[in-house]
């Protein structure tokens, strides 16, 4: 792997090396179908096609390194869309809802078994993940998920006492919380170079170092790259994830936010110290979520998302690295784990996410053309589903007639953002009503009306979350 100078995760820094960057796409080619995206989403899609049609041409274009975007840089959570399932009711209707949510469960284990089959140690652990409170507001904010839950017969969450979610999370800052006993965790860079791995043995061909910077909407399609390269195909799948924010006809749909992260050193006994030692991992319950988990040498892997945003889909620098918000990261994790008072930060960094107005990805065919379809909008949450995704995407790009084909998610709107600069004046206004909102939250306080008032503007997250309970609370 051939890191440059950008730069990287600690997730990438830790495998580097594993491969020498496959070459970039220079003159004419061609394929059967061609893959914008060399990360989960693209990479499983290749793979599957190639189980279906094993004649099938498949080339994935990558801009950087496969791994280089969201795959290599994220908390590394492999979760299920349990915690979606209103907004899934809501989108799809119960039945379909169900089925998306235990579809989506099932694909942690078939990552699991996935590495284990193709010998990718990709640190695959299932301790479970704690969906949890820090603060007065945050109580209660699962109830209406695991109420609903209940109501329709399924029983992904379990109540646990308060003193058993701190214990578990390691930190008497957690007040209350349920668990969802199917979460995992991996190294998310492990995954997706060992992704990288089998679909070049599969015989996907791989363009490294390659931005595509257009493609046209015929058939077949011609993409054009940025070094001089072009690459003819028959079909196209749009897999880029953040980066198809810059597609005109996907534009209002997503806006790329940044989640930020940093790892610390080693401190395998101050985690046993503080009976850390599960495997779980945690989210708060702010709308600009805090996400942990501790990895396999005892370091303490912390995130905090939706602070950068991407203005029109243009994705810059500081979604590589942004030390003021590493700052206030960094603030957070030392608030939740006083326990760790003393252990050292050894890398942080930055990542774009690809968010839809209620948190789900969105599939389709683009302008209605049965020859490109896409796959993105996955929110933060791609790291188990996204095999999901490579499914549908198969069935829609080999124009399959099958229950993938016909997925519930398929051509579903997630809702529109408004236009921009709209869109990016208003993010900003929202965002910062919702610094200050949970900051005084945070400091046990009651935050302005107003501060409250432009949070309900912002999209849902990662968690449908109980908004009203938690209004009653802190009105409390």
């Amino acid at each position: 792997m051939n890191e440059g100078s950008k730069h990287r995760s600690f997730w990438l820094e830790e495998v580097a090396g594993d491969a020498p960057d496959e070459p970039a796409l220079s003159g004419d080619a061609q394929a059967d179908v061609a893959i914008l995206g060399g990360g989960y989403v693209g990479l499983w899609t290749a793979l599957e096609v190639k189980r279906r049609e094993p004649a099938c041409d498949v080339a994935v274009l990558e801009q950087d390194i496969c791994g280089g975007g969201a795959s290599g840089r994220n908390g590394g959570f492999a979760l299920s869309w349990w915690s979606k399932l209103s907004s899934l009711v809501h989108l799809c209707g119960e039945s379909d809802a169900l089925r998306v949510a235990r579809e989506s469960e099932a694909t942690i284990s078939e990552v699991g078994s996935f590495c284990e089959a193709q010998g990718i140690d990709a640190h695959f652990r299932r301790g479970g993940w704690l969906w949890t409170a820090t603060t007065a507001a945050q109580m209660g904010a699962w109830e209406g998920v695991v109420s609903l839950c209940e109501r329709l017969g399924v029983g992904p969450f379990r109540r646990l006492p308060p003193e058993e979610i701190a214990r578990r999370a390691g930190s008497p800052v957690h007040r209350a919380g349920v668990l969802d006993v199917s979460a995992a965790t991996v190294q998310p860079a492990a995954l997706a170079r060992g992704l990288r791995r089998a679909a070049l043995d599969s015989g996907v061909r791989i363009y490294e170092n390659t931005r595509v910077s257009s493609f046209g909407r015929g058939r077949p399609v011609t993409i054009r790259c940025a070094g001089g390269g072009r690459l003819r195909a028959d079909r196209l799948v749009i897999a880029s994830n953040a980066w198809a924010a810059g597609i005109r006809e996907l534009s209002r749909s997503l806006v790329a936010v940044s989640s930020d992260m940093l790892v610390t050193e080693p401190a395998p006994r101050r985690l046993a110290e503080i009976g850390w030692t599960g495997g779980e991992c945690v989210t708060d319950s702010q709308m600009m979520i805090d996400y942990y988990h501790a990895t396999r040498d005892g370091r303490v892997a912390f995130g905090k998302g939706g602070w950068g945003i991407a203005l029109g889909g243009r994705i810059g620098p500081q979604f590589d690295r942004n030390r003021r918000r590493a700052r206030m990261v960094e603030a957070d994790f030392r608030r939740v784990h006083p326990g760790l008072t003393g252990v050292g930060v050894s890398h942080d960094w930055s990542g774009p996410i690809d968010r839809t107005p209620n948190s789900l990805p969105i599939f389709g065919r683009l302008g209605g053309r049965r020859h490109i379809v896409y796959g993105v909008g996955w929110s933060g949450n791609g790291v188990a589903p996204s095999l999901l995704g490579g499914k549908i995407l198969a069935s829609l790009v080999l124009d399959s007639d099958d229950d993938w084909g016909r997925h519930p998610l398929v051509g579903r709107s997630a809702g529109r953002f408004p236009p921009e600069p709209i869109r990016w004046v208003g993010a900003h206004i929202v965002r910062s009503a919702v610094t200050r909102k949970e900051a005084a939250e945070n400091r046990g306080e009651t935050p302005s009306p107003v501060a409250v008032a432009l949070s309900r503007f912002a999209p849902a997250g990662l968690e449908d979350k109980d908004t009203d309970r938690r209004s009653r609370k802190a009105r409390a």
